[in-house]
């Protein structure tokens, strides 16, 4: 059962007999908190899409008003930065809707992109630009130790929307097999693990931050500016060996990643 307390500077629910928050609960905000309220309730809202409670349109004004117990300006200067940012839009008489979902990639796992973008409920496509055995750049080499590679470049898609361009570097062995398949469509984790046999064990990811070339934001039909979410991932068997170095460039409006951290005691 829910009970309204209120204070001098919050209103929120307590809940009867229940230890554990529910998801979706009404998180209160905090008036003696530096950060600025609009803030504190964009990132409650913000919170609220990637978890997928709000999946369509969001809440009216006058109920985010009642549910945070907040004024009109804080509700419609959050809701404007998110318009602003391209998670929200508004519709012309009908209300503010969800645009673009963020993808959600969960560091410490070893996981393709195709199982991202499944996990978050959305339709995962890739189109092949180019495919064919290189001398690889100075870099990759101190990378891998790779002299010569398969290189391998996809558009990727959720729901239709190119969320990102991935570069794939393969030993000449492996990229020779993989190019004898339709690479349009298909998991390459899945190509190598089911078809060619190869197991990958582990992997190191770095992440950073740029600019996408000036070839990848026609691919991806992007304005100047638009940032980049770069993912740099060597991966290997269980003999150590590397299977295929991965320099991927996201989107950073449409693709995140996170870490779960825990603190060790004792």
């Amino acid at each position: 059962m829910l009970y309204p307390i209120e204070s001098k500077n919050a209103c929120y629910f307590s809940i009867e007999n229940t230890t554990k928050k529910r998801k979706g609960a009404i998180i209160v905000l905090d008036y003696n908190n530096s950060i600025a309220l609009h803030i504190q309730l964009k990132n409650i809202i913000e919170k609220k899409i990637e978890e997928g409670i709000f999946a369509d349109q969001i809440p009216s004004e006058r109920q985010l008003m009642t549910d945070y117990n907040t004024s009109r300006s804080t509700v419609r200067e959050a809701v404007n930065l998110l318009v602003r940012e391209g998670i929200l839009e508004k519709r012309h008489g009908k209300g503010t809707f969800v645009s673009l979902k963020p993808i959600q990639d969960w560091l410490g796992n070893l996981s393709s992109t195709t199982a991202t973008i499944l996990q978050m409920g959305k339709k995962p496509g890739a189109k092949l630009i180019a495919s064919y055995l290189m001398e690889t750049p100075h870099y990759i080499q101190e990378k891998t130790g790779l002299q010569e590679a398969y290189f391998i470049k996809r558009i990727r898609y959720a729901d239709d929307t190119p969320i990102g361009i991935e570069q794939h570097y393969y030993p000449v062995h492996i990229g020779e097999k993989l190019i004898k398949y339709d690479l349009n469509d298909v998991t390459l984790y899945d190509l190598l693990e089911n078809d060619l046999g190869i197991i990958l064990a582990e992997a190191g990811q770095t992440i950073s931050s740029g600019a996408f070339s000036d070839e990848d934001k026609e691919n991806l039909e992007l304005a100047d500016g638009t940032n980049a979410l770069i993912a740099e991932r060597i991966i290997k068997d269980r003999n150590n060996e590397i299977i295929e170095m991965e320099k991927a460039f996201y989107r950073s409006d449409l693709y995140t990643f996170k870490l779960n951290l825990s603190r060790k005691f004792g």
